[in-house]
Order: C-alpha cells, then sequence, then structure tokens
C-alpha cells in the first residue's frame, strides 16, 4: 500500500489539433436519453493507459497510428465529433457537426522502469500528461474527448482520454477506446457497432414517479455539511490482493462468501472510512451502489454506448455502521441493490424530467464504482495490453473524496488484485491506514 512518490520529469507537447472523422458524416441533432443530462453527469471524467515498449513495433509511431485510428474510428461514433447543446427544460442535444475531438502529441524525458512505483493513482505530473486546453472542458459548447498520447523515452506510451460524462459512462468509453484500438490494429470496422438508441432511457408520457428514489433525495447541496472539510485533502491508493481480500470474506457469514471481491471491498472501504472521519454517531451516511443497467436488463442492445447506470443508496447513521460488523452493510447494500427493477429503472428516468434532472445526493455519501470487469486494461493498439488501464485519480466528483473505484490491478510481484484509490483529509487518511493495518494484520499468520 503506497502513495506516489514525488518523481518530476517533462513532457513536451505539440499544439493540440482537432482530429475530425476521415469521411463526411451525417450532420444532424440526436437527444440525450433522460439518464445522460441529470446533473450528476454534466462533468468531464478522466483515463489513462500506460504500455510497454513492443520490438515488434519497432519503427511505428504510437502517436501516429493512434491518431489515424481516432479520425477512423469517428466515422462510426461521429456524435462524439460533435457538440452538446442545451434545450427547453435543460434538455441536451448532441448536434453532430464533424467538428471533430481535441488530440495533443507528446514526449516525456521519462521511462516506464522510472514510472513503475508510481503506477496506480495519484499519478505524478497527470497535468502534463493530459494537459486541460484552455476552454476545452465545457459541458456544453466544447469538443466532448480529449486525448493525449504521450512517447517514452524507452519506447512505451501513456495514452490518456478525458470524455464528457453527459455523453458516455466509462463502459461506454470502454467500447470506445476499444474500437480505435481495433482499427489501430488494421480493422475497417469495430467489431461491436456503436448503437445510439437514448429512447430507452427517455421519459414516458406523462412522466410518473412511483418508487422511493432516495439518492436523488438531498438535492439541496449543502456542500459545507457534506460530511468533510474540504482543506489539507491528501490522496492515496490501496492494494488489496488474494490474502487480504479473504482475510475480509472471512469475516462475513457465508451466505455473503459467494459476493464478488469488488462488491465486500466497497463495502468494506465504506465502513472503515466511515470510522476513518469520527463523525457524530447520530449522522447519516450514505453508500451509493452503482448497478450497471447494462448487465442487470436485457433491453440494451450489444454496443449501445450511453450512461445506463442506476445508483441506489444504502443508509444508515454512522454508529451503526460503525459498530455492527461488516454483515450489517453487506445486507444493507443487498437491499438497495434489489430495488433495482424494470420499474425502478422507468421511475428513476421519469424523475430526472419531473425534478429538473437533480444531481445524486453527496451528503455525507460515498460511491464506489466498480471497474474490475470494464477491460480498460485490456485494450491492446498493436503493442500488448496495458500495464495499468482505469481512472486518473479517486476522490473526483461535485464533493472531494465522493466518488472511488475498484481498478483491476497487478502489483510489483505480479499478484494480480485490486487497487482503490482515497481521497480523504489527511488526519482521517492517517487513522483509515492504521485502522487497515491493524485489521491485516491481526488475521495475518
Amino acid at each position: 500500500m503506497s502513495s506516489a512518490n514525488a518523481l518530476v520529469f517533462k513532457v513536451e507537447r505539440s499544439q493540440p489539433e482537432l482530429v475530425v472523422p476521415i469521411k463526411p458524416t451525417p450532420q444532424e441533432w440526436k437527444q440525450l436519453s433522460d439518464i445522460d443530462d441529470q446533473e450528476g453527469f454534466r462533468c468531464q471524467f478522466s483515463m489513462i493507459q500506460f504500455y510497454r515498449n513492443n520490438p515488434s513495433m519497432e519503427g511505428r509511431d504510437p502517436v501516429k497510428v493512434i491518431k489515424g485510428a481516432v479520425a477512423k474510428t469517428l466515422v462510426f461514433y461521429y456524435p462524439f465529433a460533435g457538440r452538446i447543446r442545451e434545450g427547453l427544460g435543460r434538455k441536451l442535444f448532441v448536434e453532430c457537426t464533424g467538428e471533430g475531438i481535441l488530440f495533443i502529441e507528446a514526449n516525456a524525458d521519462v521511462t516506464l522502469e522510472q514510472l513503475e512505483n508510481s503506477l496506480q493513482p495519484p499519478f505524478p505530473c497527470i497535468d502534463e500528461l493530459l494537459y486541460n486546453v484552455p476552454n476545452s472542458d465545457g459541458i456544453l459548447d466544447s469538443p466532448l474527448l480529449l486525448i493525449q498520447v504521450t512517447r517514452l523515452k524507452c519506447g512505451g506510451f501513456i495514452f490518456a482520454v478525458r470524455f464528457n460524462h453527459a455523453m458516455t459512462d466509462c463502459f461506454g468509453m470502454v467500447q470506445f477506446i476499444r474500437a480505435i484500438a481495433e482499427m489501430a490494429r488494421g480493422a475497417l470496422a469495430p467489431s461491436i457497432l456503436p448503437v445510439w438508441q437514448r429512447a430507452l432511457l427517455s421519459a414516458r408520457d406523462p412522466p410518473r414517479v412511483t418508487c422511493l428514489h432516495l439518492e436523488y433525495d438531498q438535492v439541496d447541496h449543502d456542500i459545507q455539511g457534506a460530511m468533510i472539510p474540504f482543506e489539507n485533502m491528501t490522496q492515496r491508493s490501496f492494494f488489496f490482493g488474494p490474502t487480504e481480500i479473504s482475510i475480509i470474506r472471512e469475516t462475513l457469514p457465508t451466505h455473503f462468501h459467494n459476493c464478488s471481491s469488488s462488491e465486500i471491498l466497497t463495502i468494506f472501504i465504506w465502513r472503515l472510512r466511515t470510522i476513518a472521519l469520527q463523525l457524530s454517531q447520530d449522522e447519516e451516511v450514505c453508500l451509493l451502489c452503482l448497478v450497471n443497467l447494462r448487465t442487470k436488463f436485457n433491453i440494451f442492445p450489444l454496443g449501445y454506448y450511453g450512461n445506463a447506470v442506476a445508483l441506489p443508496a444504502a443508509f444508515t447513521t454512522a454508529g451503526k455502521l460503525s459498530q455492527n460488523r461488516l454483515s450489517y452493510a453487506m445486507e444493507l447494500v443487498e437491499k438497495a441493490k434489489a430495488k433495482v427493477t424494470e420499474e425502478y429503472m422507468k421511475s428513476m428516468v421519469d424523475l430526472m424530467v419531473i425534478k429538473g434532472r437533480p444531481h445524486f445526493s453527496v451528503v455525507r455519501s460515498l460511491l464506489v464504482a466498480d471497474l474490475t470487469e470494464a477491460g480498460f486494461e485490456e485494450v491492446d493498439y498493436g503493442w500488448g495490453k496495458a500495464i495499468y488501464g482505469g481512472p486518473v485519480s479517486g476522490g473526483v466528483g461535485l464533493v472531494p473524496g465522493l466518488i472511488s473505484f475498484c481498478i483491476p490491478f497487478k502489483n510489483r510481484n505480479g499478484e494480480k488484485g485490486i487497487v482503490v484509490p482515497l481521497c480523504l483529509p489527511a488526519p482521517a487518511m492517517e487513522r483509515f491506514v492504521a485502522e487497515l493495518d491493524a485489521l491485516m494484520n491481526i488475521r495475518t499468520p
């Protein structure tokens, strides 16, 4: 378990340029779904991949290969080359203009070996590896994607992307990036063709809320009361290998043993984080349980790349969560997830329209997105799979520390596990580390 060291290196960047589809694409307006344009998804989200040098690709430049592949892929995913506009009632549309996406070519005076200890969030010099082009990160009227490919001294490279979350979620983004990789390896078309069909998640007429959606109840945005003091925030990643995960699993009753590692880890971290924050016993805390609707319901065609997630909430008090065993929190989460039926999904979509597209609850909340099956690290542009593929940092979102991730990760010993980046006030981070070490050492022979 480690935090990134203070490695510093220089990155030289070319002027950002717009990459457009290589063929003319339809000039049209496309409506986003009523889940896409909720307040909580009106943000930018960044991911990064690291690749080793591959001698069999000698003489091929990853920047040119990927840039050419992006232009080809945008023929199929042409809405990404457009711009988002806002209509009546804050409804979002994509104007398919073919203007293109932002692309940056760069060189860094560092090798992958030098970065080896820092290949997990938070990354050193991330602002250099994914440069925020001035005035490029608006939700409306801005490029929908920013890609930077950085060559390394050793012949390896880094692929970093920032995307407009109103257009797609992480699962949709991986689908798009896989398409770029297929084109980079010589395919004429992506093996999974993109499907728009955002009407699948459009409100009924008339819209009607038939279920309870506590996750969208606290929309007053009392950010000051959102649980944590924002000064002195610190970021750190924690690696959980098979040993650590089985230690946690063994504390659970047998009927929870078939839960996924990332599900158990999420709940374990929610509880430990709550203890570390030292909240008053009666303060309400909330875990937003991310449910991928694509795998839950069979209404989504293969290739659908819009936002397709629900966020049912598990609520309890800090005291109950801290003092009860982990199984108490597991039961709360199982109940919250079980609420997501097809009717619940329709009701949630309708609520967006009726309530003016609210933000999900941020007050004393945590959301841990499970990316262990997303496949971001599996993407191969011709140089092999990524050493790391996943989010740039934890703690993203409206409130620092709100959103974290379970990211598949192989440590330096080649052990496969899950890395979880966390963002907490420094004193709480120290308590979190102490609690975690104590729990792991007590039960490790």
